[in-house]
């Protein structure tokens, strides 16, 4: 069960910090907290509702399997030999959904998740940052790549870029012989 609410736990945490790098970034909003605490309650409500569903799920598969001897014929074809199996995971995934509901309700451990994703957002806008002034600020000796990828940057000039400019030169004289007739 600890390993199905660690799991749930950053997924919840990669929610809020998407969450958080959409509204700051992209919608220039404030950082607040207490708006990003209701995310993560809404994301941890989702996913124990989703638990929930795996463990009626399971429950169903089991009484569907029971008194079933002969072989199965797929995946998820149970046989009574995996009415223990389906047993026990029906009671993780309602464990997980009981924990990620407390979890939920605790304005801590709420809090805790919301900080988290709000470092993690910060470490991604971070590393863009520091890989975007490496790249804009490298110099042609210090990229490993470039001698390599020379040969291809220079096709793409001669037959995309070059193309490209002549054919936009050729429409502005047009457009410019037809307006002085």
């Amino acid at each position: 069960m600890e390993e199905g609410v660690a799991i749930a736990l950053a997924a919840v945490r990669l929610q809020v910090k998407n969450r958080i790098l959409v509204g700051t970034i992209t919608r220039d909003d404030d950082f607040d907290p207490d708006a990003f605490s209701e995310d993560a309650r809404e994301a941890l409500h989702a996913l124990a509702d989703e638990q929930e569903n795996a463990s009626i799920a399971m429950k169903q598969a089991r009484r569907q399997a029971w008194g079933r001897h002969s072989d199965s014929r797929g995946t998820h074809d149970y046989r009574d030999r995996d009415t223990r199996n389906l047993r026990r995971r029906a009671k993780q995934y309602g464990g997980v959904a009981k924990k990620l509901r407390e979890l939920a309700e605790d304005p801590d451990q709420v809090r805790t998740i919301v900080e988290d994703a709000r470092s993690a957002a910060w470490h991604d806008v971070e590393m863009n940052l520091d890989r975007r002034l490496s790249i804009e600020a490298m110099r042609p000796e210090d990229d490993p790549e470039y001698a390599r990828m020379r040969e291809a940057r220079m096709e793409a000039l001669m037959f995309v870029d070059l193309q490209r400019l002549a054919g936009e030169s050729k429409r502005r004289h047009q457009q410019a012989d037809d307006g002085s007739h």
